[in-house]
């Protein structure tokens, strides 16, 4: 069945000139032009976020606060400008809400110890749904054991999208949170996030987004989701790898406790007893990454140059490219939902009698980049019946016909097999 899909987001974004941006995009292998659609793990990263690293390295590079000198003072105001960045970015209210990590499972661990450990306990629940990520899935599983806690799971539909029927049933008032996945990474998925948080927030429980996949493809307002924690990394939106982010309401982070300790994140230490800085910086202890986040704050700069509607626009429209592309063939099996506004920009299928390494391995002959295993979702593999599937992901430098040409790989694979 052929869906139509808008070009909007393909004719009004000029991908030739921003395929200028990522020097990696001309590398050949064997005689062929790399087609990269691993976006889903990685993104590329521009010239711009590299200079701007680069920049940073060479003109301002010392250790961030308490530093009299010019140079840490340089560095402190670009670390501390980053936050602010990012806090705009998402529409969080100010750079206290807003916590650098290295990605978004740290961000997830650092929730999980500093108020899952401390708060959760027998007869609570925490609520995950059936598409997450281990950086969530495990976390709550092995937080749940040390505190007796009871996770229990949103179902899916066959179709891929949230039974929210059943998550109405399961939320309780024994529910102390809920944690989503906004865009799954695996099944493309975009979740009802902010009817989740509402859901939570009617029976007294915090709500938890992992936005990974979701704040690097489209515009992202924390407060208009009304989530209590967020989190994201920037290697998924055109960014440095090394740092991820922790948004969370004021007053929440304020009553946490920090869940690592050491330098920069204390106010007052005595052989007896210690006190906390201010936010974000007690939860940020030692030297923190930031280069990356000079980096980081350069990618939104970025992204926000080309407008995230775009982003999102010309993810939408290449993802439901190649799913009519795929979904021509009887012996390729394509999971999650149809092409829509709740289908992120992502396309995870199997070749019958392939298995999905041997596919990738194929595709890696043909200079095609993409992902194959269980994308870090084994239990919802278990749910789909497999024991893996290959993942084509697109960001704002791909283009149709590199969907074209991953569908020459899957037929040179089918041969090859036949």
């Amino acid at each position: 069945m052929s869906h139509q899909h808008q070009r909007e987001g393909v004719d009004s974004l000029d991908v030739a000139s921003l395929r200028e941006d990522y020097p990696i995009l001309e590398r050949e292998f064997d005689g062929s032009r790399l087609v990269y659609l691993d976006n889903a793990a990685t993104t590329q990263t521009p010239d711009q976020v590299v200079d701007a690293m680069s920049d940073y390295y060479r003109e301002s590079n010392a250790n961030v606060h308490r530093g009299i000198h010019h140079l840490s003072q340089e560095a402190s105001i670009l670390y501390e400008e980053a936050h602010d960045r990012v806090a705009e970015f998402i529409g969080a209210e100010g750079r206290e809400e807003i916590v650098f990590t290295k990605n978004t499972t740290e961000s997830e661990n650092l929730l999980a110890y500093a108020w899952g450990l401390t708060e959760l306990g027998p007869g609570d629940e925490v609520v995950l749904t059936e598409m997450e990520h281990h950086a969530s899935l495990v976390t709550w599983q092995q937080i749940a054991r040390r505190t007796g806690a009871d996770v229990k799971y949103i179902q899916i539909s066959d179709d891929g999208r949230l039974d929210m029927d059943h998550a109405r049933d399961l939320v309780t008032d024994d529910t102390a949170i809920v944690s989503a996945v906004h865009v799954s990474n695996t099944l493309g998925t975009v979740n009802p996030v902010s009817e989740l948080a509402n859901l939570a927030h009617d029976h007294g429980a915090y709500a938890f987004i992992d936005g990974a996949q979701a704040v690097p493809t489209r515009p992202v307002d924390v407060q208009a989701i009304d989530a209590d924690f967020y989190a994201f990394s920037g290697h998924k939106m055109a960014g440095p790898t090394g740092i991820g982010v922790l948004y969370g309401k004021r007053e929440l982070l304020e009553d946490l406790e920090p869940y690592l300790y050491g330098g920069g994140m204390i106010e007052k230490v005595t052989f007896e007893d210690s006190t906390w800085a201010d936010l974000p910086w007690k939860f940020e202890p030692g030297t923190p990454p930031i280069a990356e986040a000079v980096g980081l704050e350069a990618a939104i700069d970025y992204l926000e140059g080309i407008g995230m509607d775009r982003v999102r626009a010309h993810e939408e429209e290449l993802a439901g490219y190649a799913y009519d592309r795929l979904t021509e063939f009887d012996d390729i099996e394509v999971y999650g939902p149809e092409p829509g506004p709740d289908r992120g920009g992502l396309v995870s299928f199997n070749l019958e009698s392939v298995h999905a390494h041997d596919l990738a391995s194929i595709m890696n002959d043909h200079a095609v980049a993409i992902r194959a295993g269980d994308h870090c979702t084994q239990p919802l593999h278990d749910k789909l019946g497999v024991a893996a599937s290959a993942r084509a992901s697109f960001y704002v430098y791909n283009t149709r016909e590199e969907v074209d040409a991953l569908v020459e790989a899957i037929d040179g694979a089918r041969e090859l097999f036949a």
